[in-house]
């Protein structure tokens, strides 16, 4: 972990929506927070309810963002504005094809603001079959010093 990392605490929303249903699931918890150069990193641990912690890593560049998850499953997600990117996710149940168009992508950083916000907008294809519009909205803080 870099030196200039900073302590904070994560809140990470998810909502999906297809033809018949909306959920919405909510994970927050303590992480960290780091740049070098244009490049802006935080990780996290999720912990989901049925399976083992998925320690998550986002990658913030001026062109695009990627979010690598290991653990309980296996996968890494590229986002472009405007653009369609694929790959795999690695799943206890098996492996899924991954298509993932992003709509919207907006960045504010620990450095411009108190409170850092990643919000994506994108429409996710698994397995060429089923097509779900994705709102996944980021946002962390330094922890403060009490």
């Amino acid at each position: 972990m870099p030196s200039n990392a900073k302590e904070v605490q994560v809140q990470v929303v998810t909502e999906i929506q297809d033809e018949d249903r909306n959920e919405t699931m909510e994970i927050q918890g303590p992480g960290q927070f780091f740049s070098r150069g244009d490049t802006q990193v935080l990780t996290f641990t999720e912990h989901p309810e049925e399976s083992e912690p998925v320690n998550t890593m986002v990658t913030i560049k001026p062109e695009h963002v990627s979010i690598k998850r290991s653990g309980g499953v296996e996968m890494r997600q590229v986002f472009q504005q405007s653009m369609e990117t694929e790959n795999l996710y690695h799943h206890t149940y098996g492996d899924f094809h991954m298509k993932t168009y992003t709509e919207e992508l907006d960045f504010r950083s620990l450095q411009e603001s108190t409170q850092g916000r990643l919000y994506l907008s994108y429409k996710m294809t698994l397995n060429h079959e089923v097509t779900q519009a994705h709102r996944l909205t980021l946002t962390f803080e330094e922890e403060s010093e009490s």
